[in-house]
């Protein structure tokens, strides 16, 4: 009986190290930062239609092209549209498609990668065979193909994005579950005969997740900028909804009439991704067992 808790205990090595954890994300500057900039995008996508001065929508004109004033904060589009407004309504889709096509990766990819690695043999060969050739293709080709194959539409944009990034998390979940299930406690418990069901639930899931919640926070910023290029080839949110890469792709035609038209969502699209990625270094920092 003493022998068979010790490998079952190996796991909880985690509950120790949450305090730690939370401890250097606190004191984290990147993470902060980060997390400040990711926190406001949010605030804005949630809170849209409370922050929004006008219906994104709603066209006028008379107003058409009007430059920022005390009225247009940052001024009207071709349609006489309120940019600001389209701004907020614009948050939702970019953030909808960096959560949506992330969790398709990751319910997809991670358990094919951990199987995978855990139990090697054929199933590994005909998974890492598979993955080395989606992964030779180029991500943004990948999915555009998928986009163009489901139709234009932000829904359909955030399935080929998260299919598109299956293999990056299959190859990931592998490679840990491979490092994880070399240490002793999984010896120990495959000694005392747990069943796999529950190693890999109870025992391997949980090690593996540090990275693949850092890899998920930086693949977000990936997954904006696709939908925005998507949006922007057409492939993603459709008019008259708001979308920063439909927004941009109208901008570029009234670069010298309007150039505020391009600003916003640009930068908007540039803080958003830098803030992702700022939060993705602050978590690597934090979980990372090698650093004090």
């Amino acid at each position: 009986m003493a022998t068979a808790a010790s490998p079952a205990s190996g796991p909880d090595l985690l509950a120790p190290k949450q305090s730690r954890v939370w401890g250097k994300l606190s004191r984290s500057r990147a993470a902060w930062i980060g997390g400040s900039i990711v926190g406001v995008f949010v605030v804005m996508a949630l809170l849209a239609p409370l922050l929004a001065p006008f219906d994104p929508n709603k066209t006028n004109f008379l107003l058409i092209r009007k430059p920022p004033s005390a009225l247009y904060w940052l001024g009207t589009d071709e349609l006489g549209r309120d940019i600001l407004s389209r701004l907020f309504y614009g948050a939702r889709a970019s953030l909808m498609a960096g959560v949506v096509s992330v969790g398709i990766a990751v319910c997809v990819g991670v358990p094919v990668g951990l199987a995978a690695g855990w139990y090697g043999g054929w199933l590994d060969i005909v998974v890492s065979r598979i993955t080395e050739a989606l992964l030779a293709c180029p991500f943004l080709i990948l999915a555009i193909a998928f986009a163009a194959i489901l139709g234009p539409s932000l829904s359909n944009a955030m399935i080929a994005i998260g299919l598109s990034a299956i293999p990056i998390f299959i190859r990931l979940a592998r490679g840990q579950a491979i490092s994880v299930k070399a240490e002793d406690y999984i010896e120990g418990a495959r000694a005392v005969g747990v069943r796999d069901s529950v190693i890999l639930v109870r025992h391997l899931a949980p090690n593996t997740l540090p990275p693949i919640l850092v890899q998920s926070t930086l693949f977000m910023a990936q997954a904006i900028i696709l939908e925005a290029s998507l949006s922007f080839l057409g492939l993603g949110q459709q008019p008259p909804q708001a979308s920063w890469g439909a927004m941009l792709n109208t901008a570029k035609n009234f670069m010298e009439q309007a150039p505020w038209m391009s600003v916003s969502p640009g930068i908007a699209i540039c803080l958003v991704v830098i803030g992702f990625n700022i939060l993705g270094d602050g978590l690597r920092d934090a979980l990372d067992p090698k650093e004090a």
